[in-house]
């Protein structure tokens, strides 16, 4: 039996919420120096990036030391490093705290935040938010929330504990309920629960439903319906990304402000917050698996295109 490699704690703070960056070097490659391989690897930071870098001793094992350039190659060491930032516009809506006791956080999070650091969304994150604000470094996230959904993200404050609570997703033991404004097509049967087999293909934007057996379902309620719009009940029995949204657009009514659903709309310039879309993430329930208490936390928030919730 293989034998799983220990991690090293990282030796380096965070920074803004953020933890340093931490590299394997790979058991196999040409490279004779970290420096070699690091450059290959990080080519996409710019020319003298990663010479910088090392010539200021932001680059350290695992005794927080700093390697110098020329360090030998030595495969499955580790080395840890802070990238620099990128330059990102603040979202101006407020991250509420729901419920926070020694064992879990849960928010209500606002539309256009990331749920953790990805790509050009690093500081702006509700992670690395509240790392800041609560003053809780060892916060993880238990599930994601996509960036333009709105509603409740669950987040744990034990590393160890951490896997416990992820479980509750992965084995569909959570109950989760959102809420999406779309249009109202009175000849749609509702309430219906949805099966399809949906597939996301790694670097394009939108997940498709193909042929096969289903990995997605939902169920789908009305609530109420006005001036062509209506409110939705939404329901997942699995956790497909963006099923909900594939599903309410193969059902002919995509919802409101949905810049993927039906069709990828032109890019949106940082900073612009006008068009949220309107699905929200309304509740959470489950028993927490490390004090036996059953929650039920439910958002506040409301969707702008159904006023007066």
């Amino acid at each position: 039996m293989r034998r799983r490699t220990r991690i090293p704690p990282a030796p380096l703070p965070q920074r803004q919420g953020v933890d340093p960056v931490r590299v394997r070097l790979p058991a196999d490659g040409p490279w004779a120096t970290v420096r070699d391989h690091l450059v290959e690897r990080l080519s996409g930071a710019g020319p003298g990036v990663v010479d910088g870098m090392f010539e200021a001793g932001g680059i350290v094992g695992a005794d927080g030391a700093a390697v110098a350039a020329d360090t030998p190659y030595e495969p499955g060491m580790f080395v840890w490093f802070h990238r620099q930032l990128p330059e990102e516009v603040p979202v101006p809506f407020p991250l509420r705290i729901v419920h926070h006791d020694e064992h879990i956080v849960v928010v209500d999070k606002p539309h256009f935040l990331a749920t953790t650091p990805r790509g050009s969304h690093v500081t702006e994150t509700a992670l690395a938010r509240l790392r800041r604000e609560l003053g809780v470094p060892t916060l993880g996230a238990a599930h994601r929330l996509d960036r333009l959904t709105a509603g409740l993200v669950l987040f744990t404050v034990r590393p160890e504990e951490r896997g416990a609570y992820q479980t509750l997703f992965r084995d569909r033991l959570i109950r989760k309920e959102y809420e999406a404004v779309a249009p109202y097509d009175p000849s749609l049967a509702l309430p219906r629960t949805v099966r399809s087999r949906i597939v996301k293909e790694r670097g394009s934007l939108t997940a498709v439903e193909v042929e096969g057996e289903p990995n997605a379902v939902s169920r789908i309620e009305l609530l109420g319906h006005r001036a062509g719009l209506a409110r939705y009940r939404l329901v997942p029995g699995t956790g497909q990304t963006h099923q909900l949204r594939v599903h309410m657009n193969a059902l002919g009514v995509p919802i409101l402000g949905d810049p993927l659903y039906p069709v990828v709309a032109a890019p949106v310039p940082p900073g612009d917050f006008r068009s949220p879309l309107q699905l929200l993430a309304r509740e959470l329930e489950f028993t927490d698996p490390v004090t036996g208490v059953t929650h039920r936390f439910r958002s506040t928030r409301t969707l702008a295109a159904w006023p007066g919730q």
